[in-house]
């Protein structure tokens, strides 16, 4: 064999190892595959009185006051899924948002760790003018890893 075939050959060999090894680590890493349908669109329980797994543990849950005065603070406490949602290094939430109406009101990012729970509390002043139908939707929005874009809804009236 001349020196040329050994080096082309040599170089397609660490090449195909190469390739197998970043194969093999995104196997380690990356075990579960993420379903590409839910990051298609936001996803929202089909039936909120009877949730799937699935939507268990990802649609967001809002707690609210039911009415608040207008200008004044008040909590909101967005946790993912009823059941809370597992973290973890291959599967975990990335983000949870609040919006007020059309508004953003709030977000907060995670790491891929298992050390958190992924809640958070927000505290959230609607001036009269923002409500003038007397109500306003609160809207919270999380992005799973795995499970894409899932949302959840809450309305208060604003006195």
């Amino acid at each position: 064999m001349d020196r040329r075939m050994f080096l082309k050959h040599a170089a397609l060999g660490a090449a195909a190892v190469g390739v197998a090894r970043t194969a093999a680590a995104a196997e380690m890493y990356f075990p579960v595959k993420a379903d590409q349908s839910l990051f298609a669109t936001i996803n929202r329980a089909k039936n909120p009185a009877r949730k799937n797994p699935l939507e268990q543990k990802h649609v967001p849950v809002l707690k609210a006051p039911a009415t608040v005065k207008a200008g004044k603070p008040f909590t909101v406490e967005v946790s993912i899924g009823e059941q809370i949602h597992p973290m973890g290094p291959t599967h975990w939430i990335e983000f949870v948002e609040l919006n007020v109406g059309n508004e953003p009101a709030g977000r907060a990012d995670f790491q891929p760790r298992g050390f958190l729970h992924p809640k958070v509390t927000f505290t959230v002043v609607i001036p009269k003018e923002a409500a003038p139908a007397g109500k306003v939707t609160l809207i919270a929005r999380q992005r799973c890893n795995l499970h894409g874009y899932w949302e959840g809804t809450a309305d208060v009236a604003v006195t």
